[in-house]
């Protein structure tokens, strides 16, 4: 703008401010000043005058580094890392905590109110080894997680800082057939499923919300990091040399989370050609205010909206999940439990997809919540390997203290590198929780949908863990 112009400029708003004086003071005299000094502000701030240095302007500079095609990604990619590197850092101290009250407090004080009430001990089984112990599971490893990352979440958003997060990906979104806003419900994902389900409500379009919906499962939700983080300790931290064993199982999460964002791309192109055609969408993304975020309203939001809500859902589902891990694991028929006999009917089909009938069985029986996966395999394991003086008895969860007694388990069951890595892999490429299914056809209102969101992941996972198995055995 020339000197000219905002001199011009200047001059009618003086006009203007002596006509309210002539006609008198009113309320619409002083909503036509409030709105002269509003736009005044405005432009001081947003309009650079030919000949004068720019006005130094927060949002301005700071959008200039978080959406820049340059630093935009990197900044998103490191600051993202930074939220999920403190939640599995910060976490495991309460974790511990809250397992340690429940499991080795709780637990075993139950146990001796059932021996003194003479209580059957089928009954105590499946009530306190069974039921109890898989809601407690739940609990001491969702609990922490969800209540430490869903408020840094919520903080980013009150900020400001995640439309820019949509703002970078919406072209790649939009490549795929799917909206920019999907961008924020992966995120939310890395969280909870259910939640990253629920978060899809801020996408318009019906068609484009579905796809955001049925691909949400790629996002590794916390369920799934502890077993990733081990799997990736035990059998691909070992490759490497002790002092960078650490930093390769880092980098296989993190290939693993990865190779989630291509499918979710990949799976969200083909929905977006055949089944949910159609154009995709453009919206209006408005880049808000940077602003301080609100404490207290964030606390209140991802506490009791997002984490309780969620993990009560969780629990829900979990216990019955226990009840069956324990029924299955101590009824006997033909001499050996259901479990041993459905391991080992599945074991030819898991063995030829990289896997074992212990982890087909785990993943079947366990759908109700991820976070039950490596204490249910560990029992299992344990049982069909008949592994004296290992564990708490049939049916009973457990995990180890150590990483290395973990492998020594594992490795005693039969499981090799290749097991490893297709664990990971189905562990990504797999059916969503009971808790997020149960979300998927309450946002849909469709059985068809939510069968296509469940189904899906499976079937991926099943070709994957196949054609990386094949591959494995040709190249050995």
């Amino acid at each position: 703008m020339s000197k000219n112009v905002q001199s011009k400029a200047e001059s009618i708003i003086n006009h203007a401010r002596g006509l309210r004086w002539q006609v008198g003071e009113s309320f619409h005299d002083r909503a036509i000043e409030a709105l002269y000094e509003e736009a005044t502000t405005i432009a001081g701030k947003s309009v650079i005058i030919a000949g004068e240095p720019p006005r130094f302007n927060f949002d301005r500079t700071l959008d200039r580094l978080v959406t820049s095609r340059w630093t935009g990604f990197p900044i998103m990619f490191l600051l993202l890392a930074a939220v999920f590197w403190l939640t599995i850092e910060l976490a495991n101290i309460p974790s511990q905590m809250i397992a340690g009250l429940l499991l080795d407090t709780v637990h075993p004080a139950l146990k001796e109110f059932g021996v003194w009430i003479h209580m059957p001990g089928w009954l105590s089984g499946l009530l306190f080894d069974g039921m109890y112990l898989a809601g407690a599971w739940v609990i001491s490893v969702m609990l922490p997680p969800m209540a430490i990352f869903f408020p840094m979440f919520t903080l980013l958003e009150d900020f400001g800082y995640l439309p820019r997060v949509a703002f970078n990906l919406d072209f790649m979104f939009r490549k795929a057939g799917a909206h920019g806003k999907q961008a924020l419900t992966m995120v939310m994902g890395y969280g909870c499923n259910a939640a990253g389900v629920v978060a899809a409500r801020i996408i318009d379009s019906p068609r484009e919300r579905l796809i955001a919906i049925i691909t949400n499962n790629f996002s590794i939700c916390n369920g799934r990091w502890p077993t990733q983080i081990l799997i990736a300790t035990i059998f691909l931290g070992a490759l490497a040399p002790p002092h960078l064993a650490g930093m390769a199982s880092a980098l296989a999460v993190v290939a693993v989370v990865l190779i989630g964002v291509f499918f979710m791309f990949v799976v969200s192109w083909g929905l977006s050609r055949t089944v949910l055609r159609g154009e995709a969408s453009t919206f209006s993304l408005e880049l808000p205010p940077y602003r301080p975020p609100r404490i207290l309203q964030t606390l209140y939001t991802s506490v009791i909206d997002r984490t309780l809500i969620v993990l009560w859902r969780a629990v829900v589902w979990a216990v019955p999940a226990g009840a069956l891990i324990w029924l299955v694991s101590n009824i006997s028929l033909g001499g050996q439990s259901l479990a041993e006999g459905v391991i080992n009917w599945l074991n030819p089909a898991g063995v030829l997809i990289g896997l074992n009938g212990v982890i087909l069985l785990a993943y079947v029986i366990a759908i109700p919540a991820n976070e039950i996966v490596i204490p249910t395999v560990l029992m299992l394991t344990v049982l069909a390997a008949k592994m004296a003086g290992v564990g708490s008895g049939a049916g009973v969860m457990f995990e180890f203290d150590s990483t290395e007694a973990t492998a020594m388990v594992l490795q005693a069951g039969g499981w090799t590198i290749l097991t490893g890595i297709n664990l990971m892999l189905f562990s990504l490429l797999h059916n969503p929780c009971s808790t997020t299914i149960y979300t998927i056809y309450r946002e849909t209102g469709s059985v068809k949908w939510t069968a296509v969101a469940t189904l899906l992941p499976v079937i991926l996972g099943v070709i994957v863990c196949f054609l990386v198995a094949q591959v494995w055995r040709m190249a050995g």
